[in-house]
């Protein structure tokens, strides 16, 4: 089926259709809600959110741009509005001890699966969490990003800067625990 039609029953209430866009990107928009939502049981609710964000604001679509660039864009921000209602972003001042040096005795990047990353992204403190995938995944620039979260350009980059060294030493952490075994 044509994705212009599936989009034109949508708009039209179609419920086959909206069977149709929800199985087709769910699991994907699951994934972008669980790098922004560490809790499996939030992110769920977040994934219906915007799932009923799309239904109610299809008329909205322009079709002008790509039907699945569009559903993400409405995915990262219901994930944000979340993390704003919950105060989450609202981090207070930590010390963060960490080590940038990169040695000989670090282990091999390849090691590091898809899952392995997610995982030691999904245990990044939020407000670090959002900026890196912002960042990072979704490739949004830092002014960008300050505007969408209400901060300054300078927290912007500075919350990726201490993401990728967090991300750095989880990741060598892992490859070294992986290598013991």
């Amino acid at each position: 089926m044509s994705e212009h039609r599936l989009i034109s029953a949508c708009k039209e209430g179609k419920l086959w259709a909206r069977k149709e866009v929800y199985e087709q990107y769910a699991p994907a928009m699951m994934a972008l809600c669980k790098r922004y939502v560490a809790d499996g049981d939030d992110a769920k609710d977040v994934l219906q959110e915007g799932f009923l964000k799309i239904f109610t604001q299809m008329d909205q679509y322009s079709g002008s741009g790509p039907f699945g660039a569009w559903i993400r864009k409405i995915f990262v921000n219901t994930s944000l509005d979340f993390l704003r209602t919950k105060n989450r972003l609202k981090e207070k001042e930590t010390r963060l001890l960490v080590e940038t040096g990169y040695n000989e005795n670090t282990p091999s990047v390849e090691q590091v699966t898809a899952d392995d990353l997610m995982d030691c992204i999904a245990e990044l403190p939020d407000a670090y969490r959002t900026v890196f995938n912002l960042f990072a995944i979704e490739g949004y620039r830092h002014q960008e990003i300050a505007a969408m979260l209400n901060i300054q350009e300078s927290t912007s980059r500075s919350q990726f800067y201490r993401a990728r060294q967090i991300l750095q030493e989880k990741v060598t952490r892992l490859m070294q625990e992986k290598n013991a075994v």
